[in-house]
């Protein structure tokens, strides 16, 4: 075949909402993936969106509270949201007033207009669930060592994941 006509195809088998980076990036400690994972009060995991290790959390807020939303829809949004130093941003507190949500995200070291109250404080260390339900689905090996090359294979294993841990919890 001409290769004029070839660059015309699709390739057989590529998937069209399979990222060209298949959510592989650059970071600190190699070639990675980021789960930015949102969980709710108990520690049950809600959704969560992949991409490449080197990604700021900032830009895939929204995309994340949307799968959180989706998950919970008789429920809706929550009255509060925590998140860590990375979510500071004026978009996202932005967004968590107009939908009237109480934002628990400590202010960033270099920031001196924000109040921080010991509510704010009692209410952040609810966080760890976050970090307690990475850490359950870090005990799933596959996931640990991300043995998927693809981002869709990897993101059908982390739904794996959550699938059994909602098991566990029942």
């Amino acid at each position: 075949m001409p290769p004029s006509r070839r660059r015309g195809r699709k390739k057989k088998g590529v998937d069209a909402h399979e990222p060209k980076d298949h959510a592989l990036g650059l970071s600190r400690g190699g070639i990675g993936v980021k789960v930015h994972l949102a969980v709710e009060k108990r520690g049950l995991p809600l959704g969560f969106v992949l991409t490449r290790g080197n990604a700021h959390e900032a830009p895939v807020f929204e995309s994340l509270m949307a799968v959180a939303r989706e998950a919970r829809r008789r429920l809706g949004l929550p009255e509060r949201l925590a998140g860590d130093k990375a979510y500071v941003s004026g978009e996202i507190d932005a967004w968590l007033k107009r939908r009237r949500i109480h934002p628990l995200i400590p202010p960033k070291s270099c920031q001196n207009n924000t109040t921080w109250t010991a509510s704010d404080k009692k209410g952040y260390r609810g966080r760890n669930v976050v970090e307690r339900c990475v850490g359950r689905l870090k005990e799933f090996r596959r996931l640990a060592t991300r043995y998927e090359k693809l981002a869709l294979n990897f993101g059908a294993m982390v739904t794996l994941g959550m699938i059994a841990i909602y098991l566990k919890a029942l």
